[in-house]
């Protein structure tokens, strides 16, 4: 079965598996935002360690992503999604022992697990939007798939905070007995193995479902050789935009994962609720730049604006109060909402500032690549890896600036100053001449 020879009925019930896997994809992804700060608290982690957290799960999917899409042209597509939660649900299971046993180093290979899992998963199941329907609509459905995954990190933290963090709030600040380490580490158990037996229920219902085979193609990839990868690379747009998209990776990791961790280090009790801010206000920007863009604005001025805000904000960030609560006051209090320091509400804030960077920084990239456009979307899924690095220098300068974890965010502002120069110079050379 093709999709192919199924293009005549209706593609809602592939579209809504997809679109549920999407979901997956980003609640495990997000996840790390309230693990990160727990883990961190109980195994009384310094700054350093705790981006290892997220080093472990990024770097994983960095180097395991073209052996992903060898195995899906292995054994196809759904079969590549099955085994991809397949190996989820492992991971899920392995975070069963690091709690009982409260070893980094098994929480740290569970992660790689997960992101090993997770990249194999999201190499199967992106050529579905795209081929799931009329091509001119696909950037529609790519940015639906967008809001589901930032969607899903709203979500996520909730959960945890709900099934997890909540009986533990009075914690926040104080010294830990080993009896309380132990309580807080087995509350880790029941819900990782729920997770781990519902995503391998899933990935048995995915391998069994009407989703249909996707026709490999030939293309670049098959012959993306050392050559193509070298001519690729001879296009200043597309070198440059996969150090822009590195950088954004790693903005966007360190405001969703680790704004948690810094809310532990202000005595937030409810640290492992604040990714689902930041995941807000990417959601925001997503539907911002679907309504705005080329309607009003064009992609490298939206750009723009995004570097410049990140920016702003970052400074905002360094050099701000942490008793200050205007914004909070302004704009959560009067309705309900909680009082949290400006300084922690600025990082949620780069979500909106992060939303659109990918989608701008992608198209403007592959423009003029013609036959090389696959190896050159090769080459920008590697600047995954920014998330797995942005965070571990986040720690590291948190770990030696006297401003501490406040201070580690410096690591943004020249991310955010080559993002710009891409947007106002780098899209736009032809040559390195």
């Amino acid at each position: 079965m093709t999709v192919n020879s199924e293009n005549k009925r209706s593609n809602f019930i592939p579209m809504a598996i997809v679109a549920g896997l999407f979901f997956i994809l980003g609640f495990a992804t997000w996840l790390n935002g309230s693990l990160m700060p727990y883990l961190k608290q109980i195994l009384q982690l310094s700054p350093l360690q705790a981006s290892l957290i997220l080093f472990s799960f990024y770097i994983a999917v960095t180097f395991t992503a073209l052996p992903s899409a060898w195995l899906i042209r292995k054994v196809g597509y759904k079969t590549g999604m099955a085994l991809g939660m397949g190996i989820m649900m492992i991971a899920g299971l392995l975070f069963i022992p690091a709690a009982k046993t409260q070893v980094f180093g098994l929480f740290l290979f569970a992660q790689l697990v997960m992101g090993a899992g997770q990249t194999l998963l999201q190499t199967a199941v992106n050529p579905y939007v795209v081929r799931l329907g009329p091509e001119e609509s696909a950037a529609a459905r790519v940015s639906v798939m967008g809001i589901l995954n930032k969607g899903a990190g709203v979500i996520a933290p909730l959960v945890f905070s709900a099934l997890i963090l909540d009986s533990f709030r009075d914690r926040v600040g104080m010294e830990l007995t080993p009896a309380h380490i132990d309580e807080m580490a087995n509350s880790l158990v029941i819900p990782y193995l729920g997770m781990a037996l519902f995503i391998g229920l899933l990935a048995i219902l995915v391998k069994k479902s009407p989703l249909p085979e996707l026709e490999n193609e030939e293309d670049d990839v098959a012959v993306s050789g050392k050559g193509h990868t070298r001519e690729a690379l001879s296009h200043p747009n597309l070198a440059l935009g996969v150090v822009a998209l590195f950088f954004y990776v790693a903005v966007e990791v360190i405001a969703g994962d680790t704004i948690g961790t810094f809310a532990l280090s202000l005595g937030i009790g409810s640290y492992g609720v604040m990714t689902s801010y930041t995941m807000i206000c990417m959601v925001v920007g997503y539907i911002i730049g679907i309504l705005t863009i080329p309607r009003f604005i064009s992609q490298p001025k939206a750009l723009m604006v995004s570097a410049i805000l990140g920016m702003v904000l970052t400074l905002g960030i360094l050099f701000g109060d942490n008793e200050s609560y205007a914004i909070a006051n302004t704009v959560l209090v009067p309705f309900g909402g909680a009082q949290l320091p400006d300084t922690l509400l600025m990082i949620a804030l780069l979500g909106l500032a992060n939303a659109i960077v990918w989608p701008a920084v992608w198209p403007l990239a592959l423009s003029g690549m013609g036959k090389l456009t696959s190896t050159g979307s090769a080459l920008l899924v590697m600047g995954i890896a920014g998330g797995a690095f942005g965070p571990l220098f986040w720690g590291l300068t948190s770990s030696v600036t006297p401003l501490g974890i406040q201070g580690g965010y410096m690591v943004m502002f020249p991310c955010y100053l080559f993002i710009l120069f891409y947007a106002v110079k780098g899209h736009k050379m032809k040559s390195w001449k």
